[in-house]
């Protein structure tokens, strides 16, 4: 009898049980409406937001909905709808700008209110009071708070949360105008090592004394490119120790417009070593203005000529390494500088000295000793020290749950 009666109990559940699903879907939500809603001129903006925030409710969910009306009579109908989103999203969290890292933010709902684009691009320059109204809403249910909040949007000339990015600015112009001034106060201020360029002499010295040229190659980018800008003040230098030693130096390029620049570069070496008369024009050429054309005639004239060092400076791709080994078998002192990180593996591989990354940008300075760049280089030295510093000590005091220091670099 027991079995017989579970059974039944069994199968009028599964024919009632859509039923009463039915049925609770057309129950009324239990809604819980936030205890507060507030609005707010949005800081640090051109005047065309209002941001609104309240507490999140334990009706939160992702079948609830908030809906903000809008509308500029405090006595309106607030028919104007401006946003509709679900109960879960939209925190304080996400604008850390204007309320910080606060734990406490996530238990705040919080939107920003574009009012140009609400109104068609119409926004009063009379600073005029907007109203707004917070609705809750879950399927047909909806209950609409009785709080009405109200702001008027601002203009605001200052960001203050860039300060910190102003205050940064301060220091390191600071520390770079000072190391300009030391630096002409003291020419032989000190800069730290860089093998690949105490070597540039030992290279020239070489060439001088064999007789054969030096061969300088330009990467493959155009004057846009910052590397090929440094490569072309690198050149010059080597040009003026070069005119003061009377060696052969031989610059190929695959640009005409970096041709261009070389020739007058090299020709104003020549010039400042009181030597113009020993500049030749025909030195700076053009090879091709293809990749591997280009390849292929300068390593024909490394495996002809035989140059006694060869600089292979810029921005290269995958010739790199066919012109690194075409010079290795020539027996050149071979001295490489590139930021093309993926070159890089090659031509440490295959030349004896290989200024990495940022020293290539920090060669003009080395070779020239001029007051203005060693003081910029220094300074950028004693700019990376400090962060070093910094994220130490930030890591240590986060470990320790103080976090502040974290945010000091905060970009908003």
């Amino acid at each position: 009898m027991l079995k017989k009666l579970f059974f039944i109990t069994i199968i009028l559940l599964l024919l009632f049980f859509p039923c009463f699903i039915s049925f609770a879907q057309q129950l009324p939500a239990f809604l819980i409406p936030p205890t507060e809603f507030k609005a707010f001129d949005t800081p640090n903006d051109a005047g065309e937001t209002v941001s609104l925030t309240w507490p999140t409710s334990p009706s939160d969910a992702s079948d609830v909905f908030y809906i903000i009306y809008i509308d500029k009579d405090k006595n309106g109908t607030f028919e104007k709808e401006v946003i509709r989103i679900k109960s879960n999203t939209s925190y304080r969290t996400s604008v850390p700008e204007i309320y910080g890292y606060k734990k406490g933010n996530g238990d705040y709902h919080y939107v920003q209110i574009n009012l140009r684009k609400i109104f068609n691009g119409e926004v009063s320059d009379k600073r005029l009071v907007y109203y707004f109204k917070l609705a809750m809403a879950a399927g047909d249910n909806k209950i609409i708070l009785d709080t009405i909040a109200s702001a008027s949007p601002r203009a605001n000339w200052l960001h203050t949360k860039k300060i910190n990015n102003f205050v940064i600015m301060i220091i390191l112009s600071a520390i770079i105008l000072y190391f300009i001034v030391h630096a002409r106060r003291n020419p032989d201020m000190f800069l730290r090592k860089i093998g690949g360029l105490d070597a540039v002499d030992e290279a020239l010295g070489r060439a001088t004394e064999m007789g054969k040229p030096v061969l300088f190659v330009h990467g493959l980018t155009g004057m846009g490119n910052i590397s090929t800008i440094a490569a072309t003040s690198i050149l010059g230098r080597i040009a003026r120790k070069i005119a003061d030693y009377d060696a052969n130096l031989k610059v190929v390029n695959n640009d005409p417009i970096v041709m261009s620049v070389s020739q007058e570069v090299v020709k104003e070496s020549y010039l400042e070593a009181g030597r113009p008369d020993a500049y030749n024009p025909d030195n700076v050429f053009l090879v091709a203005s293809e990749q591997f054309p280009y390849v292929a005639a300068v390593s024909g004239i490394m495996t002809r000529e035989k140059p006694a060092a060869n600089f292979f400076v810029g921005y290269f791709y995958a010739e790199a390494l066919i012109l690194a080994e075409t010079g290795a078998t020539t027996g050149a002192i071979q001295i490489a500088g590139t930021d093309a990180y993926t070159q890089l593996p090659f031509f440490i591989t295959t030349c004896d000295y290989t200024l990495i990354g940022e020293e290539l940008y920090a060669a003009s300075a080395y070779l020239s000793r001029e007051p203005m760049l060693m003081g910029t280089l220094r300074a950028q030295d004693v700019g990376k020290g400090l962060l070093i510093i910094v994220l130490l000590l930030g890591t240590i005091l986060a470990s320790f749950g103080f976090e502040y220091i974290t945010h000091l670099f905060d970009a908003f």
